[in-house]
């Protein structure tokens, strides 16, 4: 059964059999595509996003911020596959072309006897004008009923997009905001504030506010150039940004797609006005929602809702020329999304990843398909040999990177990587980590539960105050659990009879230890990958502000980095231990923008006795630094790798961009344009 396809966009309009450009180039609006033509780009634009606003929306009124218009129209219903095939039904196909005669071509003038071409055979209003054939997947009977045929890649769209807007802010030599660009706006009389200025022979262009100034591309370059993601995050970003001078170049697809979705609104922080910056940002959130992989169906229509109003925020600040079918088909994908599920079933890494496995069977280019087919028969007898043979003949597997397997039966869960180095803790130390782990160990709480009664019940401090109650608990847990449960007892497991007596006081330590699907790395190990970076959602007691005196138990987020992995000795069995230095929650962690900060500079006072963490608790994560003398960093997260294995839903997820919310919908009586272009900068002379 033919569930779908998955193709690039003019792939998609082979297979579908319509047109990809043009004024119906939209192959879900079909006839009803908001198209306009540029008359100095001399392109097709897709604006009219204000109709899929809500009536009394303020933006349907404005003119001078949009294209000039009043916008009273709505969006037609979307043609599903039962009208398209009524439409199609006695469509004529006419593959080819008729061969030219040899000689000097000619302009052809069609006279009114003429007869009309086969591309001009319908009117551009009606239902069969786009369409260029009749598909072939519609001679299948259910093929109309489906309600996603043809997929809207978002692999390209991603590219795309993102593309277009980081040429338009470094003014690049692929920008859309050029001369032409400005001619187009004078054209439709509006942003006067941005029009080409003439000062003799030479031509000026005003800095719009979608612009960065020179140091502020710098400032942008630099950031992306200090970037260090996790293992298997990316390939290497970083190189592909320089500083001096400031320009971008060799980024490939993926590296749009993690560019977007996570380290462009990052990138920008506080270098563009707000206007455009919180419409790149909530343009960002959208994909970076829209690709998660666990979809809300309900949440999807808030989050088509909320694009509407994103894509109408660009069209205020970008120019017209930026809109070409790629910006327009985001509007579709929370729908698609909503029918056929997740994103990384639908789009086509998976098919671009193996084409380059398919090309690496070339060795003879003159035949490029013998070669792939070869290779690809060579792969599939190995594999059926391999499984026929792995009951008599021992062949190890190749094990994935960051796969969690039972190599160390010692070991409760991971396995660590590099060579182990013998340390000996002191008393207090190893006092403090045998008291994390006993009151972190799941098999411990009906002893915890017990033990916190008992206390309540026997001291009347500890009844009035949960300070006081937690404090006890902590100092005299260790050696009440001891006593409950003696070495000699015979009602008790021997695991849990060994977990209470305690660790030996000689340890292990590691550079490196691979869990729940991440690979963890101390602090300073150096390398062009950064897994360090840890968090965690721990219950502990704190207070509304500085000035509250009274402490409450709640639920609270530590980050921090890794600065030692140790292995404790429970005599019969290991448990893996992160000592992390974590960033003061009073004044190393702050709140700016949507943007979590944390400083791991300031005092580490308060996790002096409390630095540890068990590996299976830690949830990995990552900084992207301000600058180089600054020494905050902002807080990101990446979904794991292997997510198969995983069993909580909540590790599916990625921590979502925060939405900035429009505010500034402007006095609907004003024409005020001043938004539209920076003032404290200079104009930009063209050289043609």
């Amino acid at each position: 059964m033919l569930l779908w396809t998955v193709s690039d966009y003019p792939g998609l309009g082979t297979l579908a059999g319509c047109k990809v450009k043009g004024k119906q180039a939209c192959t879900v609006c079909g006839k009803d595509t908001p198209f306009g033509w540029l008359k100095f780009s001399r392109k097709h634009v897709y604006l009219g996003n204000r109709k899929r606003l809500r009536p009394e929306h303020p933006y349907r009124r404005r003119r001078k911020w949009f294209d000039n218009t009043v916008e009273e129209g709505t969006v037609s219903r979307i043609q599903s596959g039962s009208d398209i095939f009524e439409t199609l039904k006695d469509f004529r196909n006419h593959f080819g072309k008729p061969l030219e005669k040899n000689g000097k071509r000619k302009r052809k003038v069609q006279c009114e006897d003429e007869v009309i071409s086969e591309d001009d055979e319908y009117e551009e209003d009606t239902d069969h004008w786009r369409w260029k054939k009749r598909s072939i997947v519609f001679d299948l009977p259910y093929w109309k009923e489906m309600p996603v045929r043809h997929n809207i890649d978002v692999m390209h769209v991603e590219k795309n997009v993102s593309d277009a807007i980081i040429s338009i802010m470094m003014q690049n030599s692929k920008s859309k905001d050029g001369v032409k660009s400005r001619k187009d706006l004078e054209d439709m009389g509006i942003r006067k504030n941005l029009h080409v200025e003439l000062n003799g022979k030479r031509t000026y262009l005003p800095h719009a506010a979608n612009w960065l100034k020179k140091d502020e591309k710098k400032r942008f370059c630099k950031r992306l150039s200090l970037f260090r993601g996790p293992d298997g995050y990316s390939a290497n970003i970083a190189s592909c940004f320089s500083v001096e001078p400031p320009t971008i170049g060799g980024l490939k697809s993926h590296d749009h797609d993690v560019l977007l979705q996570n380290l462009l609104p990052v990138g920008l922080r506080g270098l563009l006005p707000d206007g455009p910056g919180i419409a790149v940002t909530r343009l960002c959130s959208f994909f970076n929602r829209l690709c998660q992989r666990v979809l809300d169906p309900e949440k999807l229509i808030s989050l088509e809702t909320e694009l509407v109003e994103t894509m109408c925020e660009m069209e205020r600040y970008f120019p017209p020329a930026l809109f070409d079918i790629m910006f327009h088909l985001p509007l579709h994908l929370a729908r698609e999304a909503r029918l056929g599920g997740p994103v990384h079933f639908r789009w086509m890494y998976p098919f671009e990843r193996y084409m380059k496995t398919l090309k690496a069977f070339v060795k003879n280019y003159a035949r490029p398909e013998a070669c792939m087919a070869e290779g690809y028969l060579a792969g599939e007898c190995i594999a059926f040999c391999l499984e026929f043979l792995q009951n008599s003949v021992p062949v190890q597997e190749k094990i994935h990177s960051n796969k969690d397997v039972e190599t160390y039966d010692l070991i409760l869960k991971g396995w660590p990587l590099q060579k182990a180095t013998q340390f000996t803790l002191t008393d207090k130390e190893r006092d403090i980590a045998h008291r994390y782990v006993l009151m972190n160990m799941a098999v411990m709480n009906p002893y915890v539960d017990m033990h916190l009664e008992e206390l309540q019940l026997n001291d009347a401090r500890c009844q009035r105050n949960e300070t006081i109650l937690w404090q006890v608990h902590a100092e005299k847990f260790a050696q009440w659990v001891k006593e409950k449960i003696p070495p000699n007892s015979e009602g008790h497991s021997k695991k849990l009879r060994w977990l209470t007596f305690g660790p030996r006081h000689t340890a292990q330590t590691f550079k490196g230890y691979i869990i729940n699907g991440h690979r963890f790395q101390t602090d300073d190990v150096m390398r062009k990958t950064q897994n360090s970076g840890v968090t965690y959602e721990a219950f502990s007691m704190c207070r509304s502000s500085a000035r509250d005196t009274a402490h409450k138990a709640d639920v609270v987020t530590f980050y921090g980095v890794i600065e030692e992995i140790i292995l404790l000795d429970y005599h019969m069995f290991q448990i893996p231990l992160f000592k992390c230095k974590w960033a003061n929650k009073g004044h190393g962690v702050k709140e700016e923008q949507g943007f979590t900060l944390v400083n791991l500079q300031v005092n580490q006072a308060p996790y002096i006795h409390d630095p540890y963490i068990m590996a299976s608790q830690a949830k990995q994560i990552f900084y992207a630094k301000e600058d180089d003398s600054s020494p905050w960093s902002v807080v990101m997260r990446a979904p794991p790798r292997g997510y198969h294995e995983l069993e909580s839903e909540e590790e599916f997820v990625a921590a979502p961009l925060t939405i900035p919310e429009i505010d500034d919908y402007g006095n609907q009586s004003s024409d005020d344009e001043s938004f539209c272009f920076r003032d404290d900068c200079k104009e930009v002379l063209v050289v043609e």
